[in-house]
């Protein structure tokens, strides 16, 4: 077994305000006991959209390129045992198109075991092939010192309530952002622990995508590392106003170009 600490982990307790709690960055906002913000994140009110089986397709086009560079997959799985405990099995499949598999040939596959109450992490895998070279990495995330991992595996130590990636999409799609302008929670991505927040744009904003036009909500992610914001990087996700909260669009604002997701096919 071998279990590391992450590094630049965000120093707060993390919780999910409402709009009349405080803000997240505000004087005070932050000094809840770790324990009772343990117990606010698992007791988080989240509705139950996530369905097994439901498989989102998307195509990824970049501002300035006129045809699509790539496309993703996400499914949702069956639940499973992870470390004595039930958890959603989330996947992302991710492919380059021609011909930009020319240039940069890509088929990575990332898989998330998250807890079915807040969709924070049990175990992230992430299996990249990308240019020929393969890397296949299998973390089992542990957020109490009380916690080991089996004989032979990657464990890391991270934050209480810390999610994956894919944890943490589907966790902003179970917000009720009716009642809520901002959640904030610790990200893993399999190498380093982010600060994480999300904070409420617009209730309705008209969306067009391939799989069609939608009334969406409008979500601004922002990212903080190591207590600094990443200026130059930020994030747009766009929920359905249905029943299920289907990500109809992600956009990644980069300083030379904009890549959007934008979906495709639902199944």
């Amino acid at each position: 077994m071998r279990i590391t600490t992450v590094e630049h982990a965000p120093e707060f307790p993390t919780k999910v305000p409402t709009s009349e709690g405080p803000a997240a960055n505000s004087p005070g906002a932050n000094k809840e006991p770790a324990g009772e913000a343990e117990e606010k994140i698992n007791s988080a009110p989240i509705l139950p959209v996530l369905r097994s089986g439901e498989t989102l397709e998307y195509e990824v086009d970049v501002t300035k390129l006129n045809s699509t560079i790539a496309n993703i997959k996400l499914v949702v799985g069956e639940q499973k045992n992870i470390a004595g405990k039930p958890a959603w099995h989330l996947q992302a499949f991710a492919h380059t198109e021609n011909p930009y598999r020319m240039v940069f040939e890509l088929d990575d596959q990332f898989d998330s075991y998250s807890e079915p109450a807040a969709l924070t992490s049990l175990q992230y895998e992430m299996h990249l092939s990308e240019r020929g070279q393969k890397i296949d990495s299998v973390q089992r995330l542990l957020s109490s010192m009380k916690e080991t991992a089996p004989a032979g595996e990657i464990a890391a130590r991270v934050l209480p309530g810390t999610r994956d990636p894919l944890g943490m999409l589907n966790f902003l799609r179970n917000v009720d952002w009716s009642k809520t302008g901002e959640a904030r929670s610790p990200v893993y991505d399999g190498r380093k622990l982010y600060d994480v927040r999300a904070v409420l744009q617009s209730r309705s904003q008209a969306v067009v995508v391939p799989a069609g036009k939608y009334h969406a909500t409008k979500i601004e992610i922002h990212v903080i590392d190591n207590g600094t914001e990443m200026k130059d990087t930020h994030f747009l996700l766009y929920l359905a106003n249905d029943a299920t909260r289907t990500p109809v669009l992600m956009e990644a604002v980069l300083p030379i170009a904009t890549a959007r997701l934008g979906l495709t096919k639902i199944k």
